[in-house]
């Protein structure tokens, strides 16, 4: 029997409101008189907004504090954009459901110009080093400007900080509407997506069988198997969400395909791969893949960055 009440931890931001609304609207009308309701949490990553990402730590900024709230028994679920989930989890709680994944493909929001038609050294804002990193490997003359805030801010910053261009996810421009905003959707060849974007994640305690069935339904086969490859990778790569890897998996008929990206910062250096086999190896494909990106020169790739760009203390 699902429960009567059902809490839902969430961040307070447009976008991150919007996923946890959708995910109440689910449950209320599968289970017609629970009451839904949801706790707004604020993260480091939302209290932090003047410092890069990559220079705080990445990992787990936008979960910690949802999670703590999820231990003591504040909240039942949390829904989290798949991008932001670490690949660890504290003790007893875990990803129970992920969700049919958006458009995984970033977007580019400018004054109707598209990419490739970008002014000479044109000022490109992104939140990310992996868009940063590919970006450059094509167009080297391209000046990135890190940007933080929730998606309305960032598309204002086209005009504030005087840029060319804004780099977002496609996912959550659609979810909030702002489509006719978008001047062109990048091939996924072009610009490889974060681990998980598009795709919701639902954690929960593992070990309460009450609340992991009543979400159940909600998790999608297809994106479950190809973001936990995707993720897997990840993990094997030991990147957080600020570090430049990319990685994309789609599923056709039990088989999944899954391309992987490691670079430096200013895209001087990559390492691309891929890798198919059946769904059901995804985890195994993930692993592998990554092993075969670390021995073509990710790994030394990988620890650059950390040396370089991510804490790394300045000297004088």
């Amino acid at each position: 029997m699902p429960p009567k009440q059902l809490r839902i931890g969430t961040r307070a931001s447009q976008l991150a409101l919007w996923q946890a609304n959708w995910v109440k609207s689910e449950l209320e009308k599968k289970y017609p008189g629970m009451e839904v309701t949801l706790t707004k949490i604020k993260t480091i990553g939302d209290k932090i907004l003047d410092v890069p990402l990559a220079q705080v730590g990445g990992k787990g900024l936008f979960v910690k504090e949802i999670e703590e709230a999820m231990l003591r028994d504040e909240i039942d679920i949390a829904v989290h954009s798949m991008k932001d989930v670490p690949t660890d989890f504290p003790e007893g709680l875990g990803l129970h459901c992920i969700t049919e994944r958006e458009d995984p493909r970033d977007a580019v929001i400018s004054r109707n110009v598209r990419f490739s038609d970008l002014p000479q050294g044109a000022r490109i804002g992104t939140s990310a080093l992996r868009r940063q990193a590919q970006l450059l490997k094509v167009r080297p003359d391209l000046q990135m400007v890190i940007i933080r805030g929730n998606v309305e801010t960032r598309i204002r910053k086209l005009e504030d900080d005087n840029l060319d261009a804004v780099i977002l996810a496609a996912a959550g421009l659609k979810r909030l509407g702002f489509t006719e905003k978008v001047a062109e959707y990048l091939d996924v060849e072009l610009s490889i997506p974060a681990i998980g974007q598009g795709a919701l994640g639902i954690e929960c305690r593992l070990a309460d069988p009450v609340i992991t069935e009543t979400i159940a339904f909600f998790n999608h086969p297809d994106t479950a198997h190809a973001v936990r490859a995707e993720r897997a990778l990840l993990k094997r790569c030991e990147g957080g969400c600020q570090v430049p890897i990319a990685a994309h998996g789609t599923v056709s008929a039990g088989q999944l395909r899954l391309v992987g990206f490691i670079a430096a910062v200013d895209g001087s250096r990559s390492v691309r791969g891929e890798i198919s086999g059946p769904v059901t190896e995804c985890e195994q494909l993930g692993i592998k893949l990554a092993d075969q990106l670390l021995a073509d020169g990710g790994k030394c790739i990988l620890e650059e960055v950390y040396q370089r760009e991510i804490g790394a203390p300045s000297h004088p």
